[in-house]
């Protein structure tokens, strides 16, 4: 046997046993999980709280792959009970670092000089670590002669040590489970195999930091004529899968507007620039950020002075966008359908949302759509009444996605994530103003006979200066 040939049969063995190793692991770890999952159902309670946090933790110990599988999971409430989705959603917490030796090695070799050759100053503490990548704040190099430029500010993001092969490994052992999945009549209605392929197009996006770049690119040009809303700039040529270099934003966290006792004026203007850039995302260039929780998003409030000698005043916010990996868009078909489908809400007619919702998935096999509609529209009707009239649309969205889950009723990923999207955003802008409605001014929009036509003009006229 030539040389060439038995390496490559030795790391073959050598991967299979890894994979199998690695699959072992896994059982042992998720197997208090799925044995108490049935228990969990029937005495729900204080146990249900118990197993929701059990799962939580799992994931978290299985690694990069399997906490952004939660996190994915958690924007899929057509496939996951509720309960289940919210404890998921507070995956995004900060994972270990790595030790500054890689992030050296790895800029290094990304970008094939000296990391003192790029930047001024680099904190060798991480600001921010995620299960993909951490975050370092640096100062970047310039050396034009005879002239000194200001430092530039920027954060460095690098990707974790081997966590491209774990991810891939792991991502082999989810795909084996989905497919066998097919061979269970109780698991097919899940789509578990396809679901996987979704998964893994959003995890390619997340590990793949030049493909951030390109979002945030991207972005830029679609909000460049609005002074409300930003994100970090890529710093190319500084751009590479492993390693990305932006610019450092400052800023405080949506959550501190949010938790205020008493509402301001900067609150109903937060609220109002939120919903404006989802409408001009979803409605306009159809490509929209489907990672819009609270801890993304940063308020900037610069202060001015309106008269001489009197005190200063904040002027209107600027919203700031971060981690931009995750975004969706829709075909022209699934746009046009998600559209009527929020008429539908807005105007509480539950056969049209439901009939709607049916046409999310190319390839639906809810197992009895008339009943599925029926349900829905009994639960409309109930919202339209006199009774259910304090129902907001944005519960109506909710309980109609339960609906959606129980009656097995099929919904394509990123039909999916922008109705998520939507809903998350409405749920912090609710608190944000609770005289604010989201769905009120997308019902406004909608029902103008030339929204096609006029809606980028309308939007822009109202944020851009």
């Amino acid at each position: 046997m030539s040389p060439p040939i038995f390496s490559s049969v030795v790391r073959s063995i050598f991967e299979f046993v890894v994979l199998v190793s690695r699959a072992l692991y896994l059982l042992a770890l998720f197997s208090p999980a799925i044995f108490i999952a049935p228990l969990a159902d029937s005495f729900g309670g204080q146990f249900r709280q118990a197993w929701l946090k059990l799962v939580h933790h799992t994931l978290e110990l299985a690694g990069a792959a399997f906490i952004k599988w939660g996190q994915w999971a958690a924007t899929r409430p057509d496939l996951f009970p509720r309960d289940l989705c919210s404890e998921l959603s507070k995956l995004h917490t900060k994972a270990p670092a790595h030790k500054y030796s890689h992030t050296l090695r790895t800029v290094e070799k990304a970008f094939g000089r000296k990391l003192q050759d790029i930047f001024e100053e680099f904190d060798e503490e991480p600001v921010a670590s995620g299960s993909i990548a951490q975050v370092h704040k640096a100062t970047l190099r310039y050396s034009y002669p005879g002239k000194k430029a200001r430092p530039v500010l920027v954060a460095v993001k690098v990707r974790h040590p081997g966590v491209s092969e774990v991810i891939r490994r792991d991502f082999m052992i989810i795909k084996g489970i989905a497919n066998l999945s097919t061979f269970v009549p109780g698991l097919r209605w899940l789509r578990l195999d396809e679901s996987v392929q979704q998964f893994a197009v959003f995890m390619l996006t997340q590990v793949d930091l030049a493909r951030e770049a390109a979002h945030l690119s991207r972005f830029l040009y679609n909000f460049r004529q609005w002074n409300d809303v930003s994100f970090p700039r890529p710093l190319y040529p500084l751009v590479h899968p492993a390693v990305l270099v932006e610019t450092y934003e400052q800023g405080e966290s949506v959550s501190r507007f949010v938790e205020l006792p008493e509402k301001t004026r900067i609150n109903s203007a937060l609220a109002h620039i939120g919903t404006h850039t989802l409408l001009k995302m979803l409605l306009v260039d159809n490509f929209i950020h489907a990672d819009m929780h609270p801890g993304n998003i940063l308020v900037r409030v610069k202060k001015k002075r309106l008269q001489a000698g009197k005190r200063l005043f904040p002027t209107r916010p600027e919203v700031v966008f971060l981690d931009v990996g995750m975004t969706a868009e829709l075909s022209s078909h699934d746009r046009v359908n998600l559209l009527d489908f929020f008429k539908a809400v807005a105007l509480r007619d539950g056969r049209t949302a439901a009939e709607c919702a049916l046409k999310f998935s190319r390839d639906q096999s809810c197992p009895d759509p008339a009943s599925f509609i029926e349900d829905v529209e009994s639960s409309f009707k109930l919202w339209g009444s006199e009774e259910g009239g304090d129902i907001h649309p944005g519960d109506c969205m909710q309980d109609l996605l339960e609906q959606v889950r129980r009656h097995r009723v099929n919904v394509d990923g990123d039909v999916c994530t922008v109705m998520v999207t939507t809903m998350v955003l409405e749920g912090w802008q609710r608190k944000l103003d609770p005289d604010y409605n989201i769905m009120n001014t997308l019902q406004t929009l909608l029902f103008k006979v030339d929204w096609a036509n006029s809606l980028s003009y309308t939007i822009n006229g109202i944020m851009a200066p």
